[in-house]
């Protein structure tokens, strides 16, 4: 049996990422949070961290559903993580979902970080979009 390469892994799952990844990516990238590189699906062989910001040694972790019946192989995980020098930090894809900005804030005061949101410049920036939408469409219901 072959083995299987990270870097293929990584760029395959970056490919099939979850909602919440998704959201989450529009967020944190670009250094829109305080001014933090972030990368999505960073290999850390034999594992894969779901975002990492390489210069502070975080790895961002989103759990979903999946993750009920895997909290022993989570805590073997992050155990060979922190051993090479990663901190760790996991919300739930519902914690995203629900709001993205709390989640970056999160992130912030974990770094022990004054929290400062930059929309990167030529994109689009969920946390500012997805309030506008939001008031959009309250405001069609209203109508």
């Amino acid at each position: 049996m072959p083995r299987r390469s990270p870097i293929r892994d990584a760029r395959e799952l970056r490919r099939q990422q979850t909602e919440a990844e998704s959201l989450l990516w529009s967020v944190v990238r670009g250094r829109q949070v305080c001014h933090l590189k972030f990368r999505r699906q960073h290999p850390e062989p034999p594992f894969i961290l779901d975002f990492a910001c390489v210069s502070a040694m975080l790895g961002v972790e989103l759990d979903g559903s999946y993750h009920e019946g895997q909290l022993s192989k989570d805590t073997e995980r992050e155990a060979f993580l922190r051993r090479k020098g990663w901190d760790i930090i996991r919300f739930t894809n519902e914690d995203v979902l629900a709001d993205p900005e709390c989640v970056a804030i999160a992130i912030a005061r974990h770094l022990s970080l004054q929290y400062e949101f930059k929309k990167r410049s030529g994109g689009l920036s969920s946390i500012t979009d997805r309030h506008r939408l939001d008031r959009e469409e309250k405001q069609r219901s209203r109508e």
